[in-house]
C-alpha cells in the first residue's frame, strides 16, 4: 500500500473503519534478479550454514526465496525457525530430518518444514551435488514486528 500524508505508519483496532476498499500497486524499480547463483555475495551467510546459499534479492514483502546446494555427502547445521519452508529439489538425492522423522527426497520432490521444527538436510550422494529452492514466509513475519526467529545447533 502506498503511504499518503493521511495514512498512519502503524495501525491499532480503532483504525478498523479505515480499511480501504482498494489497493494501489507499489511498483518497485527492480523486478528481476539475474544470475542469482553467479552474482551472490553471501559468503558469510553460506559459511555460517556450512553450505552454499544464494538469496534471491527481490523486493518481496511476504515471501523469500533462496537457492541452496549441498556438496557430495554434505549436510547442513541442525536448525529451526519460526517461519514455514517449502523446498523444491532441483538436482540430487538426500534426506531431510524433521524432528524425529526422516524424509528421503530426489530431484522433482517438494518438502514441507513446519514452523519451529528442528531439521537438517543431508546429500545422500558421495559423488554428486544437490541443489534446491527454498521458499519461506520469513519477510512476512519480519514485517509483522520482527517475529522471524532462527536458532541453530
Amino acid at each position: 500500500m502506498r503511504q499518503t500524508n493521511d495514512t498512519p505508519t502503524s495501525f491499532s483496532s480503532k483504525d478498523f473503519v479505515r480499511t480501504k476498499a482498494s489497493i494501489l500497486v507499489d511498483m518497485p524499480e527492480r523486478l528481476i534478479h539475474r544470475g542469482v547463483e553467479q552474482s551472490s555475495s553471501e559468503t558469510e551467510f553460506s559459511s555460517e550454514r556450512k553450505h552454499p546459499v544464494h538469496v534471491v534479492d527481490l523486493p518481496t514483502k511476504t515471501i523469500s526465496m533462496t537457492i541452496g546446494g549441498l556438496l557430495p555427502s554434505q549436510g547442513t547445521n541442525r536448525h529451526r525457525h519460526a517461519y514455514e519452508t517449502v523446498i523444491f529439489i532441483l538436482e540430487g538425492t538426500g534426506s531431510t530430518f524433521i524432528e524425529d522423522r526422516e524424509v528421503s527426497w530426489k530431484a522433482g520432490d517438494a518438502i514441507y518444514v513446519p514452523v519451529w521444527a528442528w531439521h537438517h538436510h543431508v546429500n545422500a550422494s558421495g559423488t554428486d551435488s544437490c541443489r534446491y529452492i527454498a521458499c519461506e514466509n520469513m519477510p512476512l513475519l519480519q514485517n509483522l514486528g520482527g517475529l522471524a526467529l532462527r536458532e541453530e545447533c
